[in-house]
């Protein structure tokens, strides 16, 4: 067998397991599936840094543990969501002329800015960890609110992914 034809049957519409046929968006759909979870767990790990760091402050509000929960699901929830938008939604231009508004730009812009606000707010929590620092509860709070909205922006460039309607071109 030829390593094109081995190549090629790989990747034909349905793939052959045993007797079972499944079909290629099947798998398409559980690997994205699986790459979104994998997002999700990243996103949690974040917010157990974040939390974790919050909850050694031991000041007013973040001297419970369920911060850090709170702060791992809601990074879950923001990387889950947010991240990965489909493909109508985040077209690519071919070339360098300027391009009319589609109205996409805003979910790409949140969803980018989401995503560096909420991992410089994970990469300054593991620093202020892993170096044992003690800092002002003004720096911690910058890093808490890096978080949040961060967060909050991935959560709403997904549901404005997931509910904009890309619009049909006229030819």
């Amino acid at each position: 067998m030829k390593i094109s034809s081995a190549i090629f049957s790989a990747f034909s519409a349905t793939r052959r397991v045993g007797n079972l046929r499944i079909a290629r968006s099947s798998l398409i759909k559980s690997a994205h599936l699986l790459e979104r979870i994998g997002l999700a767990s990243v996103g949690a790990s974040g917010g157990l840094y974040v939390g974790a760091t919050l909850l050694r402050q031991k000041a007013g509000l973040f001297e419970s543990g369920w911060i850090v929960l709170i702060t791992m699901a809601y990074g879950a929830l923001g990387y889950y969501v947010g991240i990965d938008l489909s493909g109508n939604v985040a077209p690519r231009s071919t070339s360098n002329i300027s391009e009319e508004w589609n109205g996409s730009e805003p979910v790409e812009i949140m969803s980018a800015a989401g995503t560096f606000g909420a991992a410089i707010a994970a990469t300054l929590s593991v620093s202020i960890l892993v170096l044992d620092q003690n800092l002002p509860n003004g720096l911690i709070g910058f890093v808490a609110g890096c978080w949040v909205v961060g967060s909050s922006l991935q959560v709403a460039a997904g549901t404005m992914a997931r509910n904009y309607e890309a619009p049909v071109s006229e030819q």
